[in-house]
Order: structure tokens, then C-alpha cells, then sequence
């Protein structure tokens, strides 16, 4: 075995310029073949793992690629497909596609599988179905086909499966008990296979990554663990098993771990720094490798190699130097691909960062230091040791001081929930059931291409501003035609919901090619936070004041949340989040304020991402919520009672926090829910939340246009669950990624129902 090893957990898979994005959109929509997608696609990875061989990786991984979702790919791998799914008679990638988006003929409806947040991520995942009818067998050839692909080009890869334990608890469960031994025992058989054939192949490490390890575990979880793993383990003959876990420490099952015959360990020590404690207080068994991960896979800062090899140095007083190997905290996809195309950055930024590409050359940087006794003389380190320096002298400082003079006052709304509302109600004179989307509508190759030609030059701000002016003015016509009683702009001058507000916000950076995986074929640019937030000038209020001037009814402002831009963006790593919270409410104060000015009776302050940076452990909630919370309530705690808060939130699990949700004293939240069965029904009744509630009626990730009638019967459950008199009725997310031509029949739909349900009441 090699020693002085440098690994990665994953890498990212869209492609320096999203190829893969556009391929499997030509691809759904016929434009491109099957055969021409997967050469696509092969060569892609190719190429991904060549730049990982140039760059010195010793274990590069495999099947971390995914034409939509590893975690969608993993369930076809152990054929936990819902029954109507597999009776399809489509080949096995249209079968795929079909979960992740939905099948619809005119004889047969079949909805999107349901899709949450992964961890604490900005990434998505596809939540496979468990039932006890599910038959765990080996059906897919991907995890193979992938190490065969690599090998045919001299690499010798480590094969990346998800974990057992993860895989069952992040599954849907119908009816059924992950911890059943006969349940498990079947799933262990097919994992038992996949070695077998990785045995036959050559294989010499497989990654399992077992990430639900760094979450609260239940002596249950750790049984399960144990056993499944001690028999799996019995049957890995030479192959060497690395157990891979990010996003935190594992102190739950730390001393259990070595009692099984796993031959590395992947830790996160970055995210969870709390495993060098466990390292120091249980020590480290002789000759199992540790995979050290020091390197943030979720972050665009460069890695400090002075704190790196402080971790890496102390970890070598526990665990034999030579089994210490040099890795990522956690996969590259999190991050963008490459600086080099960043052409436009200023210099005296750009130096701060690394992408994916140069994180590789920083882990071969520090696997060359840390095996240096005289490392603090080479340059590379006297350089990186420079810029931090630098960087800590560029502290946040002018808007602190107003921060730092917030008192309690500023965060407390006033009057009292049940005051405003009714004040409220006799302002907007809204009927019951009012009907509104969540505030983008598609955006259309058109006003893609006008915001390129604006940014290239090719037309002047005028032209584009007549344009998007346009825009606004056929969407109203259209919503009015629909007949919504709560009408929006359109966004059609926004990119994306957190970098439009990062371009518009001084202390960003702004990338040109900076993209990441969001879901499926969705890729967004997150904007880097590196200084002092500012509000350079009134940043929608134009846009939303003409839109309100075409109609009668309310036009809401639409607005993204402090909390939701700072955990969708890169942010400094040596500032307190809370600090950048509190500075991005304050910019988004006075846009509140300003629209209220112009007459805007509702605002919708979007916090899609409240509870993304929820940690892990709920031991650390409390503390994360109560500055998230209050930075959301500084955004709109001046507004006058008659002007209603709206809020939205998607993608995450809120069942269990909606008592806290309910400290936010906003006025109406739309909850993505069709993508989670509307489970948070029966939450909202038991919860002291009083907000008036709207819990998406459809799903706007699918293509398929959602029936009247199947809304209808959504309206009179959520009537039953939680009241007629707080119940909004709207799509679940905003409409941008949605084709006009799959999102305008359903909104109509989606109108008719509440209509009709409204009548008959």
C-alpha cells in the first residue's frame, strides 16, 4: 500500500461549463439521443478523473457521478422503486427519469418522488420509497459500469455507495420498521453483492459513507449499525472498506466504530472539529488509516495551512503518521468547479479563493508539508501563512457598529399578531381562500438572453429595462386573466433569488462561472460574502411599484430574507454568522421600508433557507435560531400593522420546529409541502404557530400539469387539518425553472379548485 495517500470523498459532476445540465435537459426534452448522453457523459467523468490523477489524488472516487441524484441512483441500485414505477415498461433511464420528475400520459398520472435538503446543504436529494412490499436485489450495473469506465484508462478508482444506515434513514418508510432484522437482512445481501462484484473487478478501496452518523443516533440506529456492518465486513476478504462521514463529529458511535473491521476512517475536521477531541480522549486504533478531512469541501476560502497542520500534527501524537491520509471534509460538489474561469475577478479577492480544481492542489500541497519536518520555511506555506494574515486584517467593521447598538426594541413588531391581522383583513379585503403564486413565473429563453445581452453589451439598460417593463406588464394581464387575488412582478430581472441580491448589496463577490448543484439539472451561483453589507440603493422597489401600477389588486414585493441569502452564499470563515445575519437584515430593512412607502401592502421576505445551518445535534438549535429568528425580525419590525408579512420556506424538514417558526411574528408563510406529502398538516394544528398558513398545493419541480380536481381535494384536507380562515392557497415553490407551457394550466387549475372550494362553502 502507498503511503503519503491524499483522498477525495467526491467530486463535482455538472462540469466546468454545466455540460452536463444541458445534455440531460436536451435529453428530456428529445432533442438528444440516449447513446449521445452517455458517450456525453462518460467523457465527462473521464476527464474528471484524469484532472484528479494530474493533480496527485491517490484514492479518486467512482459512481459520485449522477445523471440527476446518487441518492435516486442508489435506490434503483437496490430496486427501491415504488410499484407503479416499475410497471412502466420504460428502459432503466427513463424509469430514473420518471422518478425525478414525474410521468404523465393521458391514462396514467405518476407524481415526482419527493425531494429534501441534504443535511445541512444547499443540495437536494431524491427521497426514495420504502414499503413492505420493497424488494431489496441488486438491479443496476451503475457503481460497475463506472469502475470499469475508469479503469479502462489506467485509474484505478475507490467505488462510492451510499451507507446502509443513511440510505434507510433518509428513505420514506411506509408501513414499515427499519430496525425489523428481516428488513435489513434483505438489504444486506445485495450489499454483500456489491462487493462480491467489486472483488471480481479488482477493486481495492470502496468509500462507504455513512454521513447520518454525525447526527443524534438512538441506540437503535447503533444496533442496526453494528450488526448490519459486522456481518457486511466479514465478507469484504481483501477488499479494504473506508467508512466515510461528514458534516460533523461522531461522537455517538466513536468507540463502537473500532470494534468493527472497517480499514479507514473517514472524519470531517472541519465541520465536525469535535473529532479531534474524541481522537484525544479515545485514542486511534494501530494500523486503520484515518482519512483526515481538512480540506472544506463546502467553502471557497482557501484552507489555512497553518490551522490544517496544527489538526494534522496533533492527530499524529494518536495515530501512526503513515495512516493519516490527507483529504476533503466532504465532497467537491458543494463548490465550483475552477478559478480559471474567473477571468473578471478582482485580484486582490480572487487570491483568497480555491474551487474544486484548486482544492486538489492544495491537498497536495499539505500532504508535501505535513511530510516536511522543516515545512514553516517552504514557500508555498510562507505565502498561505501571508494572506491569512492579510485576510484578518480585513475585518468586518463599519456596520458592526450598528449591529453591536441594536436593542431589543428593534426586533419586536408591534401590535400584536391578532391586531394586525384584523386591520389587515379590512385593508386588503381579501376573500377567503386568497389565491397567489410564491412570486417567479418562468424564466423564458427570452429574458435569459436579454440579460445577456445586457451584460455583453449587445443592448443598452433602456432596452432592457423596456423589456423586463414588458414582461411585467403580461404577466399581470395573465394573472388577472387566471383570476389570483394576490398578484407578483415576475422577477424577471433576477437571476436567481440570492445572487440578484448579492449584486445589488456591497460586500460581495460576484462570480462569473461559479456554479454549483443544486438539484437535478438545477445549478445556482452562489455570491461570496468578503466584507461589510451595505444596501447601495433601493434594489426592487421600480420594478414592484410599476407592476402595482397596472392593477387594482395587490402586487406583492418580493424580497429574499437575510438568513436564506447568507446560508445560499460563501461566507468568510473567520466572521461570526450571526454578525453577517444581522448586517444583511439591516440592507434589507430600509428595501422594506422603502416599499411600504410606495404604497406596497404586502411584502414577502422569502426564507427559504432559515433552517439550512440548523446544526445537526439539537443540542445546538436554541442558539442558532435565536439570531437567526431575530435577523428576520429585524427586517420588518418597524413596518406599519396594515402591511402585511409574507414568508416562505422550502425543502427542509419544519414539522418539529414550527413552535420556533412561530417566534418569526410573521403575518402569512407558504410552506413547500406537496414535495413532502403535506406531513406538515398535522404539525401546523398541534404547533402554537398563528400565522395565517399556505401550504403548496402543487409541486412545481414536475412537469406534470396537476389536475383540478386533485387540488380540490388538497384545499379540503388542509380545510379539515387547519381552518378556513388562515388557508393561502398557492404552488409550493416559485415557478422559474417551470416551461409556460406546464406552469400556466396548472396555476389556472390550481385557481378553478380554490374557486369552486370557496362557492361551496
Amino acid at each position: 500500500m502507498k503511503f503519503d495517500m491524499i483522498s477525495v470523498v467526491g467530486f463535482p459532476r455538472i462540469g466546468e461549463n454545466r455540460e452536463l445540465k444541458k445534455w440531460v435537459e436536451s435529453y428530456l426534452d428529445k432533442k438528444l439521443s440516449k447513446e449521445q448522453l452517455i458517450q456525453n457523459s462518460k467523457e465527462l467523468k473521464k476527464k474528471h478523473w484524469q484532472i484528479q490523477k494530474e493533480h496527485g489524488i491517490d484514492l479518486i472516487p467512482s459512481n459520485d457521478f449522477s445523471f440527476y441524484d446518487t441518492f435516486l441512483d442508489h435506490a434503483m441500485l437496490v430496486n427501491a422503486i415504488p410499484a407503479g414505477y416499475k410497471n412502466l415498461g420504460k428502459e432503466e433511464l427513463d424509469t430514473y427519469f420518471a422518478l425525478a420528475k414525474g410521468y404523465q400520459t393521458q391514462n396514467l398520472d405518476l407524481k415526482a418522488l419527493p425531494m429534501k435538503k441534504w443535511f445541512f446543504t444547499n443540495y437536494h436529494y431524491i427521497v426514495p420509497e420504502i414499503t413492505s412490499d420493497t424488494e431489496f436485489k441488486l438491479s443496476s450495473t451503475k457503481p460497475f459500469d463506472e469502475f470499469e469506465e475508469a479503469l479502462s484508462i489506467g485509474i484505478k478508482t475507490k467505488p462510492v455507495i451510499i451507507g446502509a444506515l443513511t440510505f434507510l434513514k433518509l428513505a420514506k418508510k411506509i408501513d414499515v420498521s427499519i430496525y425489523e432484522k428481516a428488513f435489513w437482512v434483505n438489504l444486506l445481501s445485495v450489499y454483500i453483492q456489491i462487493l462480491d462484484r467489486f472483488k471480481t473487478l479488482g477493486a481495492e478501496f470502496i468509500q462507504i459513507d455513512e454521513p447520518v452518523l454525525v447526527t443524534d443516533l438512538t441506540q437503535a440506529d447503533i444496533e442496526l449499525f453494528d450488526n448490519f456492518y459486522r456481518q457486511l465486513l466479514s465478507q469484504k476478504g481483501n477488499l479494504k472498506i473506508i467508512l466515510q462521514t461528514y458534516f460533523g463529529d461522531i461522537r455517538d458511535i466513536y468507540e463502537k466504530l473500532f470494534t468493527l473491521d472497517f480499514d479507514a476512517i473517514g472524519l470531517d475536521f472541519v465541520d465536525g472539529k469535535y473529532n479531534l477531541e474524541l481522537i484525544k480522549k479515545f485514542g486511534y486504533p494501530r494500523g486503520k488509516l484515518l482519512i483526515a478531512g481538512i480540506v472544506n469541501g463546502r467553502n471557497v476560502f482557501k484552507n489555512s495551512y497553518k490551522e490544517s497542520l496544527e489538526i494534522l500534527n496533533t492527530l499524529s501524537n494518536y495515530v501512526d503518521k503513515k495512516d493519516i491520509v490527507i483529504s476533503t471534509s466532504c465532497s467537491l460538489m458543494f463548490v465550483p468547479y475552477s478559478l480559471k474561469f474567473e477571468t473578471q475577478l478582482d485580484s486582490s479577492k480572487k487570491k483568497y479563493l480555491a474551487f474544486a480544481e484548486e482544492k486538489l492542489k492544495e491537498l497536495n500541497e499539505l500532504n508535501i508539508l505535513f511530510n516536511d519536518k522543516n515545512y514553516t520555511q517552504n514557500s508555498s506555506y510562507i505565502y498561505n501563512t501571508q494572506l491569512f494574515e492579510e485576510m484578518k486584517a480585513n475585518k468586518f467593521s463599519d456596520i458592526n457598529t450598528v449591529v453591536n447598538n441594536l436593542r431589543d426594541d428593534d426586533f419586536e413588531r408591534k401590535p400584536c399578531f391578532e391586531e394586525r391581522i384584523k386591520i389587515q383583513k379590512d385593508v386588503l379585503k381579501l376573500p377567503k381562500l386568497p389565491t397567489t403564486t410564491i412570486g417567479s413565473f418562468p424564466q423564458t429563453p427570452d429574458v435569459r438572453k436579454a440579460r445577456s445581452e445586457l451584460k455583453n453589451g449587445r443592448i443598452t439598460f433602456e432596452e432592457y429595462d423596456k423589456f423586463i417593463k414588458q414582461k411585467i406588464e403580461n404577466v399581470i394581464k395573465l394573472q388577472e386573466e387566471i383570476g389570483l387575488d394576490v398578484l407578483v412582478h415576475g422577477e424577471y430581472e433576477r437571476n436567481d433569488m440570492v445572487e440578484f441580491f448579492g449584486e445589488n448589496l456591497e460586500g460581495f463577490i460576484i462570480t462569473k462561472n461559479g456554479w454549483v448543484q443544486s438539484y437535478g439539472t438545477r445549478c445556482v451561483k452562489p455570491p461570496i460574502i468578503f466584507s461589510d453589507i451595505k444596501r447601495k440603493r433601493p434594489i426592487t422597489v421600480e420594478y414592484i411599484k410599476y407592476a402595482q401600477s397596472l392593477t387594482a389588486k395587490p402586487v406583492k414585493g418580493i424580497l429574499t430574507g437575510p438568513v436564506t441569502i447568507l446560508n445560499w452564499s460563501f461566507v468568510r470563515e473567520d466572521i461570526p454568522l450571526k454578525d453577517v445575519a444581522f448586517q444583511l437584515a439591516l440592507a434589507i430593512k430600509e428595501e422594506v421600508l422603502d416599499l411600504e412607502k410606495e404604497g406596497v401592502k404586502i411584502i414577502q421576505i422569502d426564507e427559504a433557507a432559515l433552517i439550512e445551518k440548523l446544526p445537526l445535534r439539537k443540542a445546538y438549535h436554541k442558539d442558532y435560531l435565536d439570531w437567526a429568528i431575530k435577523a428576520f425580525k429585524l427586517t420588518c419590525s418597524k413596518v406599519k400593522p396594515e402591511t402585511q408579512i409574507h414568508t416562505h420556506m422550502c425543502y427542509s424538514n419544519f414539522d418539529d420546529l414550527l413552535d420556533e417558526i412561530a417566534r418569526m411574528d410573521v403575518d402569512v408563510i407558504t410552506f413547500e409541502a406537496a414535495k413532502s406529502d403535506f406531513t406538515i398538516l398535522d404539525s401546523i394544528k398541534k404547533s402554537n404557530l398563528k400565522s395565517e398558513v399556505g401550504p403548496g398545493v402543487f409541486d412545481v419541480h414536475s412537469p406534470r400539469i396537476v389536475p383540478k380536481e386533485e387540488m380540490k381535494d388538497l384545499i379540503l384536507k388542509m380545510i379539515e387539518k387547519i381552518g378556513l380562515d388562515r388557508l393561502w392557497i398557492n404552488p409550493d415553490c416559485g415557478l422559474k425553472t417551470r416551461k409556460e407551457e406546464e406552469a400556466f394550466p396548472t396555476l389556472h387549475n390550481m385557481v378553478l379548485a380554490a374557486w369552486e372550494v370557496r362557492n361551496n362553502l
